[in-house]
């Protein structure tokens, strides 16, 4: 693995460390707060309204700064987010520290995919976006359960303490590994946002919410789901959860070596349909141990399976507005995740019990499926007008 790549993993471990464990350590965050469970999952929704919100403010007045600063700067408000977080005396300044935490995630992702591609081997570009998109996948297998392990033997401030520590290692690795690549052309605040007249980055986007949205209706509820349909113990559930973490991590390598081979449509095409039949198969044997479990395997595996070829797809068709089109991936990938927790929950409000959750995913899963088959099939008529010109 290039060093270049190795920095920009380091980053993307410790922001996913920074957005998952809070769903590990979030009874331990309440307890000590003295506020309800509910309440406490604000700081979930405050990472990622701070996802949302910071990749057009990098946009607005970091567009002009080499990529290799924009790193930098970015790495430096993670680590500021979180230290600040592990010693946050109330709820007020812990929900204003994790938006602060989650400003930097989705520009990261952004300038970090267009270094990615820059210094990536020819036909091999969306290999390296997902080299760069491993360390969220290492996040869940190794750092999520390790920080709750953490939270639970010592505090839950120290999951944001050593995500502070690790993220003055990212700073230097950029600084040392990451090459000098300049600014890219200026083209103005709204030129920024020009790709968004067209419909095909519209048609990626809707593919990354929806396709994405949809494995997290059954995802935000895995944790019951096993326990209460299909017998595992809460014990379980770490062992289960590195599982997950396991097959995203296999999945993202498999779905950027596939991109760079078969096309990047295509293999997102192909993974949306693998994902609808995982949702549907978990909803008719969630009741079986095993085969849950596998079951499992094939969601989260097809979850980050698409996500370097999403990545890299915006990213080219975006020309022009690389630092908002890439970063457009990772919003779009956070919006889908709160829908798709909306969506899943409503069944089990309904009392319709947690393996319908699963079945609601399959038709928002549908909806990506279609968006990106419009985008091939418009593909497809372009290029045969530009054959016949």
């Amino acid at each position: 693995m290039k060093k270049s790549l190795l920095a920009l993993a380091s980053g993307t471990l410790g922001l996913g460390i920074a957005e998952f464990v809070m769903m590990g350590i979030l009874p331990n965050v309440a307890h000590d707060l003295n506020i309800s469970i509910p309440e406490a999952g604000h700081f979930i929704s405050a990472y990622a309204v701070g996802v949302c919100v910071g990749a057009p403010l990098m946009v607005a007045v970091a567009r002009t700064r080499p990529l290799k600063q924009i790193l930098l700067g970015l790495t430096a408000i993670y680590i500021l987010g979180n230290v600040c977080a592990a010693f946050a005396p109330n709820y007020w300044m812990l929900l204003f520290m994790r938006f602060v935490s989650g400003l930097p995630h989705g520009a990261f992702f952004g300038a970090g995919s267009i270094v990615a591609e820059k210094v990536a081997d020819k036909g091999k570009a969306s290999q390296a976006v997902a080299l760069m998109t491993a360390g969220m996948t290492v996040a869940n297998l190794f750092g999520v359960p390790f920080g709750t392990m953490l939270s639970n033997m010592v505090t839950w401030r120290f999951p944001f303490m050593f995500n502070g520590a690790w993220g003055l290692l990212v700073f230097f690795l950029i600084w040392k590994w990451i090459p000098a690549i300049p600014a890219l052309p200026d083209t103005g605040f709204k030129g920024q946002f020009r790709f968004l007249k067209n419909l095909a980055p519209w048609l990626i986007i809707f593919t990354t919410m929806f396709g994405n949205g949809g494995v997290f209706c059954w995802f935000s509820y895995v944790t019951p789901q096993m326990i209460n349909v299909g017998g595992f113990t809460p014990g379980n559930m770490t062992l289960i959860m590195m599982l997950a973490g396991l097959g995203m991590t296999v999945g993202n390598l498999v779905g950027g070596k596939c991109g760079d081979l078969y096309g990047l449509a295509p293999v997102i095409r192909f993974t949306q349909v693998c994902m609808m039949f995982a949702l549907l198969g978990t909803f008719f044997f969630a009741g079986v141990p095993w085969l849950a479990v596998a079951l499992m395997g094939v969601c989260t595996a097809a979850l980050f399976a698409v996500s370097p070829p999403q990545q890299l797809l915006l990213l080219q068709n975006s020309r022009g507005s690389e630092l908002m089109g890439a970063a457009c991936v990772q919003i779009a990938f956070n919006l889908g995740n709160a829908l798709g927790a909306y969506v899943g929950g409503l069944p089990i409000e309904m009392g319709l019990g947690y393996r319908y959750p699963a079945l609601a995913g399959v038709f928002i899963v549908m909806v990506g499926f279609i968006s990106v088959s419009v985008y091939v099939r418009r593909e497809k008529k372009l290029n045969s007008l530009l054959v016949q010109r």
